[in-house]
């Protein structure tokens, strides 16, 4: 009797603790708006340069770059930084989204290295399933950056469906937790992910948590 007790109770506490360790939407809210992105001259030219093409566009990790429309669409700009991988996380015609493709870029390829292209039709709602393309986002994202290649990843501002793609990839690829990875964007790039992308987030902190515990 005593040893089952003491197991039960073990059990429970164990679930407890569990409970505890949970992230929630609401604490990367909280996250999000304590940790300041820092005033700062960026490195080089980059910053007169964004201001030359009249585009906003940050490196927040080595080789990986959160950018707006504007920038996606300035080819003589994306030349200029080196990119050589576009994620378009807006992808579409309708309002607020980013009507590039594959053929808009076709003339980027050259002899040196192939350009490579991917979109994702994503809306800017808290409602958007945009968890189901978080491991797609982070495979394109590691064979750019693997490749030797620079990746852009942008939608209309460059602050929620970009942002978050990005920190699925930190989170997924580069093994940091959710917490860590928003720091790490933020040091560069001021980012704003909806309520709902927060939370997918949050999840998908949990799923690698427990997915690293039984490895």
């Amino acid at each position: 009797m005593a040893k089952s007790f003491l197991k039960y109770l073990t059990h429970y506490r164990n679930n407890d603790k569990n409970m505890a360790d949970q992230t929630t939407g609401r604490q990367l809210q909280r996250i999000l708006h304590y940790s300041v992105t820092p005033c700062r001259p960026l490195l080089g030219l980059r910053r007169n340069e964004c201001a030359l093409y009249d585009v906003d566009c940050d490196e927040v990790y080595p080789r990986l770059y959160i950018g707006d429309v504007e920038s996606a669409r300035n080819k003589q700009y994306l030349r200029l930084i080196g990119i050589t991988h576009v994620l378009n996380t807006a992808e579409g015609t309708r309002f607020g989204q980013v009507d590039t493709g594959h053929s808009y870029y076709r003339d980027m390829s050259g002899v040196s290295c192939t350009f490579r292209y991917m979109g994702f039709p994503l809306v800017d709602q808290p409602s958007t399933d945009i968890s189901r393309y978080f491991y797609i986002a982070s495979k394109f994202i590691e064979n750019g950056i693997n490749s030797g290649g620079k990746v852009l990843v942008h939608c209309m501002m460059g602050m929620s469906r970009s942002a978050t793609c990005v920190l699925a990839y930190l989170m997924i690829a580069r093994k940091m937790s959710a917490a860590e990875a928003i720091r790490t964007v933020r040091m560069h790039r001021d980012i704003r992910p909806n309520e709902g992308f927060l939370q997918q987030l949050a999840d998908l902190d949990n799923e690698l948590k427990r997915d690293r515990l039984y490895y």
